[in-house]
């Protein structure tokens, strides 16, 4: 009998040891991985003044968050348009290699090449799970370019330009999907994101680190907000010379509100301590440089481009004419004291308010080395431990170790103007191309203000062939007489053509 107690005993000692042991295995799968989540915030015609750590009176109590407890990159580079900003994003690429050096118009059968491989795309393979909210615009004419179809589990949001942030409308056409089904919802765009990021990291693979891409349509054009957020700033901006500053104001209040509401749902989830936080503009803000000329201006222009295409000039307002005059006098960003806009090469239209926050992984200050949006890739890649994964035809580097303290690594950057061609970046010089080359030294002139390409010629002489010797794609967009005729609206009246949801081709 004694035997048989303690054989039960030692039996129930041996079971009591194997379920802790179990206990033990199953608690830690369940831990979150080694890696660090990933949430990269993407602002939209965010200007260098529109947030509070660079002296704005708009209150961004979030981003300054991100910015002090994390790393200010003083010197972040975009390209002067959302399209190239999002595909040198995805890729690791300058977008003018596969001929991208303007947005995607609604109409335009083009987008970022089914042969590049997407950041989601990267961390998939390195076990990420990967989520998109927000605007894509990156290619929505076939279904193969939808986010869905290029690395991203779950997409929600708009794939054109800006929509209107009551009626979901661009173009004359809805554009709010969730994994490629429209939806048809009230609410205002920024309040909806957060509401799908909530239920997305709450229901999320808890085995698996996350990668989400908040790409949020605020503030870009039209300029509509709630009301009592208006009116908040009605008082906070009382006096200010330009009438659509006082909106933009409160839809950059809005989207901070939104950037706070998110890093408390990773709180809450216990994620943030674990998590590598990236916030930046796509470009910098629309501004206001049009005067009573301008609208002339722009009518010649649409004269011009109908009879360029051998129809009668219709009477005024052609409808390209609105659009083009929305996005010369509506703006109501900020860039001082950065000279220019967005759509300009310009220092106010490509370098923008940029901060990464990694607790426990970086220390805190202001990062004053150059860090481009084509550098993400690969510094997010060498974070998560994956440097080997990282292709050796990227234009882009990770910039890891100068965020470390240690020597940084820059390659050659090109921007695109609109209206003067490429600009080069050779750190800490800037080449403005076009029949007037301009050359700066940004570390003593970061305002542009003198000319250097007369008294330092081996320079300009240096930075020219090096641009002449990267042979970029042409681009194949939409000729921009065609976009007047059927323009890329913000908002307005669904026209009767389908959702854009419903727009692809299989």
């Amino acid at each position: 009998t004694m035997a048989t107690v303690n054989f039960r005993a030692n039996d129930m000692q041996r079971m009591m040891t194997l379920l802790v042991l179990c206990i033990g295995l199953v608690a830690a799968h369940a831990q979150p991985a080694s890696q660090p989540h990933i949430l990269i915030i993407l602002a939209d015609d965010l200007g260098w003044n529109d947030v509070g750590y660079h002296g704005s009176r708009i209150e961004t109590p979030s981003i300054d968050r991100i910015a002090r407890e994390g790393i200010e990159l003083d010197r972040f580079y975009v390209q002067p348009t959302c399209s190239p900003t999002r595909a040198g994003l995805m890729t690791g690429k300058l977008p003018m290699r596969f001929g991208l050096y303007r947005p995607i118009n609604k109409s335009s059968t083009r987008g970022v090449p089914l042969a590049e491989r997407l950041l989601p795309e990267y961390l998939d393979e390195r076990g990420y799970q990967s989520f998109m909210v927000g605007k894509w615009h990156l290619g929505h004419h076939e279904r193969g370019m939808l986010p869905n179809q290029r690395g991203f589990e779950h997409y929600y949001g708009s794939l054109t330009g800006g929509i209107g942030y009551w009626n979901k409308v661009h173009g004359g056409g809805y554009d709010w999907q969730r994994n490629g089904v429209t939806v048809r919802e009230g609410g205002y765009v920024t309040h909806l994101l957060v509401d799908e990021i909530r239920t997305l990291i709450e229901g999320r693979d808890t085995d698996k680190p996350n990668f989400l891409y908040a790409a949020f349509q605020a503030p870009h054009l039209p300029n509509e907000a709630p009301g009592p957020t208006i009116d908040k700033y009605e008082t906070l901006l009382e006096g200010s010379d330009n009438p659509h500053r006082i909106v933009h104001a409160a839809m950059v209040d809005e989207l901070d509100q939104a950037i706070g509401q998110v890093l408390e749902i990773y709180e809450e989830q216990g994620m943030l301590d674990n998590t590598l936080v990236m916030f930046f503009s796509d470009n910098g803000g629309l501004i206001q440089p049009g005067s009573p000329e301008t609208y002339t201006f722009i009518q010649k222009i649409g004269a011009t481009a109908v009879e360029w295409l051998g129809r009668p000039v219709p009477s005024f307002p052609l409808p390209g004419l609105e659009f083009l005059a929305a996005n010369t006098f509506d703006g109501g960003s900020d860039n001082t004291p950065l000279p220019g806009g967005k759509t300009m090469a310009s220092e106010g239209g490509v370098r923008v308010p940029a901060a990464i926050w990694w607790p426990g992984e970086l220390d805190g200050g202001t990062h004053d080395q150059p860090f481009t949006v084509t550098d993400v890739l690969p510094t997010l890649l060498d974070a998560i431990g994956a440097k080997t994964d990282i292709p050796k035809a990227l234009d882009g580097r990770s910039q890891l170790a100068a965020l470390r303290g240690q020597v940084s690594e820059h390659a050659d950057y090109a921007v695109s103007d609109l209206a003067s061609g490429l600009a080069m970046y050779r750190w800490p010089w800037k080449l403005v191309g076009g029949d007037e080359p301009k050359l700066y030294h940004l570390i003593d002139d970061p305002l542009e203000q003198t000319d250097l390409s007369i008294s330092e010629p081996e320079q300009l002489a240096l930075m020219q062939k090096k641009m002449a010797s990267w042979g970029f794609q042409e681009d194949p967009g939409i000729p921009i007489v065609e976009a007047l005729l059927d323009p890329d609206t913000f908002g307005g009246e669904e026209d009767g053509r389908p959702p854009w949801a419903e727009s692809t081709v299989d």
